[in-house]
């Protein structure tokens, strides 16, 4: 049954919000939803035939959509944090990068016997890791901190390096081809080379220097900078051929490290485009797929796939290793885990489209092969990389730590509390002098959305999984109460109470919400921050014969409010409202308590008086 065109674009738009949902509910990595949606709609069900839908527009669509994946990809590649994440990390890229090009190239070119134009490329594409299959792979194996932070900075970096190399590799096939001696293809690289990273550079400068300076409004920053990508990409490939990927690769690279331009706001608006473009790019690119080309590739690439994944990765990662003090655990766990993303999927369609063009008939194997090493790892490492973590005993155990929601004076208090009793804690505000004061308290802090796509990939969450809500925004609350109640579980997320009385009646409060309430009893955040400014402070005290809980509520006369808990065998605990806990000997009690002498204060009458403590303490879950 024929339907209509505006039907069939819609329904792509459908699909991928499904395939996005399922994706954030079942904590896979959205990739391999969209591409098993589009081989679903295109080749097994046979509704949704890209060329016959968009015609001529179809390559100049995909030419577009890869402009922008790369140009936000290389936004995050900012020199300052590759040189502060270790000595794995800065040798992985260069390392990893050169033995899985030759190995992937070599493998593709002997195994398969594809045209070494085709080779090459796979060599370079299939690099690429990415935040978009690493961060959900993380999240769902908890391994140890140090691998963690080292897979995650890797996919970041490799991002844009990955497709830059990619690019490169490209453009060199094309001079070459288009050159009848070695001097005329050399010229011909040697002038791409020369206008992508000179417009590159100069429009990076040019809308970096806009931005700081304000010379667009507010709302044009975003919009703004994305029309002048896009036009800068294609005046860019009118003066050298097929050089305006270099380009926004470059001129994403120089905004991002120049100083005071505010990228991440860019960033960000990126999240509402790849569910609108991005998303519908993989359902359109998995529907050209035909199941003929994988299975002409036979067994053959089976063993390009397995050569990729059991020896170029084990070999990058025990070079990179050479000098550090990873052992041979640690090891073996990064070498199994290099899930392939979105820009491999995204560059593998694009090239295969324009060496098609240029005359190299055998181009389109390129793509099955790219999309079969992604479903191949972001399969296959999903579902071991865990029971691999557990056997290597490289696995974090249970996550005890907390994520703040603010950075206020309050905040501050409770998180170097908690860092002294050895707990992991991270803050996150939105505001910069709160971030600002916390990093010179010498405390962990994520600034920006803790809820947006930003923050999935680059807020460190290894050792946390409770969320406390210590902050005045009630609309960032609310959010971040139903993201992290899906993240960290129920019971997990702890938020103060909301006495604003007229509020509640104009508004009623979600059920969700009003289940995390409690936290420190029935004190707001507007009374904990009067205490704070009048000199309450935030103190911990142990527990002994000595000195018992009848002692500490006698000393503070009822005037101490009682944060957490850990009993004797280490177990942390905020008290809320709902579960007041008995302390006894041994236990560490953190309190916020008044600057000077109880008996010259009234009772704050707000929060659970210390001395009002009645059910028995719950142990920590696992």
């Amino acid at each position: 049954m024929s339907v209509s065109t505006v039907l069939s674009l819609a329904s792509i738009g459908v699909l991928s919000l499904a395939c996005q949902w399922l994706a954030w509910r079942v904590r896979m990595p959205a990739i391999l939803l969209l591409l098993a949606g589009g081989i679903a709609a295109g080749p097994i069900l046979g509704w949704l035939h890209p060329e016959a839908l968009f015609g001529d527009l179809l390559f100049p669509f995909v030419s577009l959509a890869v402009a922008i994946i790369l140009f936000e990809g290389s936004l995050t590649l900012r020199y300052a944090e590759i040189k502060g994440h270790g000595k794995m990390v800065r040798n992985l890229i260069p390392v990893g990068s050169v033995v899985t090009c030759l190995t992937g190239t070599l493998a593709a070119r002997w195994i398969l016997n594809v045209p070494w134009e085709v080779a090459l490329l796979f060599g370079a594409i299939s690099i690429v890791t990415g935040p978009t299959v690493i961060a959900p792979l993380l999240r769902s194996v908890r391994p140890d901190a140090r691998l963690a932070r080292i897979l995650r900075w890797e996919g970041i970096i490799i991002d844009p390096v990955g497709a830059l190399l990619a690019v490169l590799v490209f453009e060199g096939i094309i001079s070459w081809g288009q050159g009848n001696v070695f001097s005329h293809s050399l010229g011909i690289f040697g002038k791409t080379l020369l206008v992508g990273f000179t417009i590159g550079a100069l429009a990076g400068w040019m809308n970096g220097v806009a931005l700081r300076k304000h010379l667009l409004p507010q709302y044009l920053h975003n919009a703004g900078t994305l029309t002048f990508m896009l036009g800068v990409y294609a005046l860019s490939n009118e003066i050298a051929h097929e050089s305006g990927l270099l380009t926004v690769t470059v001129m994403g690279i120089w905004m991002a490290n120049m100083k005071q331009v505010p990228v991440d706001s860019i960033i960000e608006f990126k999240e509402s485009l790849s569910v609108l473009l991005i998303s519908a790019l993989f359902i359109i690119l998995a529907a050209r797929v035909e199941f003929a080309a994988i299975a002409e590739l036979g067994w053959g690439l089976a063993a390009v796939l397995g050569i990729l994944m059991l020896v170029a990765r084990p070999v990058s990662i025990f070079l990179a290793a050479i000098g550090t003090n990873l052992n041979w655990r640690d090891k073996l766990f990064l070498s199994w885990v290099a899930p392939r993303g979105i820009v491999a999927a995204a560059v593998s369609a694009l090239f295969a489209f324009q060496l098609q063009n240029l005359g190299y008939e055998n181009a389109g194997i390129l793509v099955p092969m790219v999309f079969m090493l992604i479903i191949a790892t972001v399969t296959i490492q999903s579902l071991t990389a865990r029971p691999i973590a557990t056997l290597l005993n490289v696995a974090e155990p249970p996550s005890y730590g907390y994520l703040i929601l603010g950075a206020n004076p309050v905040a501050r208090q409770i998180a170097l509390a908690l860092q002294k009793l050895e707990v992991p804690v991270t803050l996150t505000d939105t505001n910069w002098e709160n971030v600002r004061q916390s990093r010179m308290e010498n405390l962990t802090v994520y600034f920006g959305n803790p809820v947006s796509e930003h923050a999935s990939t680059h807020l460190d969450l290894t050792g946390i999984g409770n969320l406390l809500i210590i902050s005045p925004y009630k609309h960032m609350n609310s959010l971040a109460t139903y993201h992290f109640l899906d993240w960290f579980g129920k019971g997990s997320v702890y938020s103060l109470s909301d006495n604003d009385q007229d509020q509640r009646a104009r508004h009623q409060t979600a059920e969700k919400v009003q289940q995390t309430r409690g936290l420190f009893g029935d004190i707001s955040y507007a009374k904990l921050a009067s205490l704070v400014s009048q000199g309450y402070r935030v103190k911990t005290t142990h527990l002994s014969e000595s000195f018992t809980y009848e002692d500490f509520v006698r000393q503070h006369e009822r005037q101490a409010i009682l944060l957490f808990t850990v009993d004797s065998k280490g177990h942390i605990e905020p008290v809320t409202s709902g579960d007041i806990p008995e302390p006894e000997e041994e236990w560490t009690l953190v309190s916020l308590v008044p600057p000077a002498a109880p008996k010259e204060r009234k009772e704050p009458g707000n929060g659970p008086p210390a001395d009002k403590v009645s059910s028995k303490h719950k142990e920590k879950k696992a």
